[in-house]
């Protein structure tokens, strides 16, 4: 806070490993899967760095095989909220006031520690808990996450540096960025180990403290971070650990006056939720919280005649049937003309036909499990609903199975309903509904920005000019995160910073210098050299 001027090294985006069949790293990645699976952890709260054990348990299994059970956790009670709001004062005494230059050190460590040892561990737990590939883990736990530590820091130092511009002779201005009073709640989703680190990290990073509550599916790879993160050097009770329902953690938290902010990823109907929690409690407060959330998305494609077919096809394949569509990203939604569906239909069919979906350990496969049983019972709703819509016809997938884990085939819907309930709700799997329209590329664009609540990624295809500029212009709003001839998914810390509005959050920013801005509170120093002894001004001089 007080020395922007030390240099640091130099921030690059990390490498991704690619687990090819005779690699190092593809041998070193499935010991570490056998060694998890050999074991079954109890995983505590963690508050004040002591383990706090509730009796309270949750169970964590995987998607893909649902009878094994990877751990069961403590759940925090009401009792284990007001501990670590408790240990997160304590530790904001010191950690707020620490050098930036020492924070940075430590989370420098925990992103370098994260790219070696770590590697391992926590690409095996999100495969393991959350029914990743190997590359889908790789691009998430590994390599984003090691970017937004980084990064991270390399924007605190930029922020520090803004500096006012103007020092008249005999005055000298200057701002401080100083932590936030109180705590930063850290709400994390199971779809992003990356995100599930970052939420807690990037507030930390700024010199406040945290109390994170991970989603209840994805608490065993949470866990590693935990550890992660202790290894490196966070002092305790930085960042305090509660697992826990979210009926009972959410509220309890909010109503704590010492609540400075909160940073969520999830549902757009929980977040509302929160905010409007906020907002009947905002006269007990001692500050008003910050509101920082990313939530749902409808996410599109529109394609213009003049669209490349290979491309196009092989983005819809990618974009909406990666990590089994469970990304707030996922295209979900594709307008495409009738001029050129015979020759999509025939591309994008023979790329599914290669795609297989099974268990985690088996890399040739493209796709795994989706989440959870309640995850798998909405999505095959919707599947079911289109089976039986006359409006509707499933052109490929419409097939699930969870007598093992929760697998479902990529489903593909066309439609001549551009509100057809499956172009228009989030649904959250591997379920893409294609409208075929026989109109203007106007009307579809028109027909796109209006259809949706959502604004949070999108995708033009085009190699014509013109109809690009047309649809940055007509869809200005509609996607926080928007992509020219490329699917609308894997957005890169330092490169494309990510987030929505409209429906779809805040648009902060994750992984940028304007997320990290929410997390400070900004104190304007004037030093007068020459202070006036008099208090007449000129203009009060008799003629």
């Amino acid at each position: 806070m007080d020395n922007a001027r030390v240099k640091l090294p130099t921030t690059v985006n990390e490498p991704i490993k690619n687990y090819a069949p005779g690699s190092p790293e593809r041998a070193s990645l499935k010991a570490k899967l056998a060694e998890l699976k050999n074991q079954t952890f109890e995983i505590p709260l963690i508050i004040g760095g002591k383990e706090i054990k509730t009796g309270k348990l949750g169970e964590c299994r995987m998607p893909h095989n649902h009878k094994h059970l990877l751990a069961t956790y403590h759940q925090a009670t009401a009792k284990e909220i007001e501990m670590a709001v408790e240990a997160s004062q304590k530790a904001w005494e010191t950690w707020s006031n620490m050098p930036w230059e020492a924070r940075a050190a430590i989370f420098q460590r925990v992103a370098i520690l994260l790219s070696g040892p770590y590697r391992d561990l926590i690409n095996a737990a999100t495969m393991l808990g959350q029914s990743k590939t190997a590359f889908q883990a790789e691009i998430d736990s590994a390599c984003e996450l090691i970017d937004f530590f980084n990064f991270n820091v390399d924007y605190m130092w930029k922020l520090y540096e803004e500096q006012p511009p103007l020092n008249p002779k005999g005055i000298w201005n200057y701002v401080q960025y100083r932590p936030l009073e109180g705590f930063v709640f850290a709400v994390t989703p199971f779809n992003f180990t990356s995100i599930a680190g970052n939420l807690p990290a990037a507030p930390a990073t700024m010199g406040n403290v945290v109390l994170w509550k991970p989603a209840s599916s994805a608490v065993y790879s949470a866990y590693f971070i935990m550890q992660l993160f202790k290894e490196a050097g966070l002092p305790d009770g930085v960042i305090n650990f509660i697992p826990g329902s979210g009926s009972v953690v959410g509220p309890t938290v909010m109503k704590s006056r010492l609540l400075a902010g909160i940073h969520f990823t999830g549902s757009t109907a929980v977040f509302q939720s929160m905010w409007r929690t906020v907002g009947e409690n905002i006269a007990n407060y001692a500050t008003y919280p910050r509101i920082v959330g990313e939530t749902g998305g409808k996410d599109f494609i529109v394609a213009h005649e003049s669209a490349e077919i290979d491309a196009l096809a092989t983005a819809m394949v990618r974009g909406g049937f990666e990590y089994q569509g469970q990304k707030c990203s996922a295209v979900s939604r594709v307008y495409i003309p009738k001029s050129i569906w015979p020759k999509v239909k025939a591309k994008y069919l023979s790329q599914l036909d290669e795609i297989s979906v099974g268990d985690v350990e088996d890399l040739g496969n493209f796709m795994n499990a989706v989440i959870d049983k309640a995850a798998f019972t909405s999505i095959v709703d919707y599947i079911e609903y289109a089976k039986k819509s006359k409006d509707a016809e499933i052109i490929t997938g419409g097939t699930y199975d969870d007598s093992v884990g929760y697998f479902i085939q990529p489903t593909t819907i066309v439609t001549a309903d551009p509100h057809f309930k499956t172009m228009e709700e989030e649904i959250f799997g591997p379920v893409l509904t294609i409208h075929v329209y026989d109109g203007s590329f106007t009307d579809a664009l028109q027909l796109c920005d209006k259809t949706s609540p959502y604004a949070l990624t999108g995708a033009v295809f085009a190699k014509d000019r013109a109809a690009v500029l047309e649809a940055m212009d007509i869809l200005k709003h509609s996607a926080g995160n928007f992509y020219i001839n490329d699917k609308p998914t894997g957005a890169v810390v330092g490169q494309q910073p990510f987030g929505g509005s409209r429906a779809s959050g805040t648009n902060d920013k994750a992984g940028s210098i304007f997320n990290l801005t929410r997390w400070v509170s900004v104190r304007t120093i004037k030093e007068n050299f020459l202070p006036p002894t008099d208090f007449k001004y000129p203009f009060m001089e008799k003629e």
